[in-house]
């Protein structure tokens, strides 16, 4: 006697799970294979001084891909949360010059960070909300008085880890639109500062030191940018005001 067999049927609330839940996995995964095949060995500044004839060389040759590439890259371990942004930038400054790499540094990051923000709107909000800790808490408030200018001061004055600043705002119902739009105006000053960092790595490494990636808190830098992060709540300082008086 033989017995037919009768595959397992899931109720459809767990396949939806799972399938809102293949994003996640899909770049957990990522962020741990960079680690375990090592790649992250490549990212440094020995590395970078080893190979920079030959990077300088294949570029030279391949001007149009090696842009591509970059770019790719730098989108992809953005969007895999691997801490690199600092480092990739300072690269793209040395490979294609300050205002090329700090563009192209500025469009993987972007890009990044809206994968990150689709997924964590449109995946599992609630598991995701609560690893994420009381800090959410701190920025409802900001958010609640004027979106855009909170995003721009959150991207310009590092007052979070990056990869918070990109998850908290999907849960916050701040717009796609106000997301990208803070991310890339906010993040452009970091990029050109480190892009330009990058593109003085040929001098640096012929000097023997280090390049100084602490260079964006000095005073020169820091107290424009934190100009810019005055600027950016104006906004709200005037709905305060108007509010007051209305």
């Amino acid at each position: 006697m033989t017995t037919k067999f009768r595959p397992i049927k899931l109720p459809k609330s767990q396949i939806n799970f799972f399938l809102r839940l293949l994003p996640l996995l899909f770049l957990g995964s990522g962020f741990i294979m960079f680690f375990y095949l090592g790649l992250d060995r490549y990212l440094s500044f020995y590395a970078l001084k080893e190979n920079k004839e030959l990077m300088s060389q294949w570029r030279d040759a391949n001007y149009f891909i090696s842009v591509l590439l970059f770019a790719g890259a730098y989108g992809a371990l953005s969007a895999f949360s691997v801490p690199i942004s600092v480092w990739m930038t300072m690269v793209g400054g040395f490979m294609f010059g300050t205002l090329i790499g700090g563009f192209l540094s500025l469009l993987g990051a972007t890009f990044g960070a809206m994968v990150i923000f689709f997924i964590a709107r449109y995946t599992l909000p609630d598991v995701l909300r609560k690893k994420c800790g009381e800090a959410i808490d701190s920025m409802e408030t900001g958010f609640k008085k004027n979106q855009l200018s909170y995003m721009l001061v959150l991207r310009l004055v590092p007052l979070f880890p990056f990869w918070l600043v990109n998850l908290v705002p999907a849960f916050l119902d701040v717009s796609p639109r106000t997301y990208l739009i803070g991310t890339l105006l906010g993040m452009i000053p970091g990029a050109l500062v480190y892009a330009s960092v990058g593109n003085g790595l040929s001098a640096v490494f012929e000097s023997g030191t280090e390049p100084d990636i602490g260079i964006i808190f000095s005073p020169k830098i820091l107290i424009p940018i934190l100009g810019l992060a005055v600027l950016a709540f104006i906004p709200v300082f005037f709905k305060k005001l108007n509010n007051r008086f209305h």
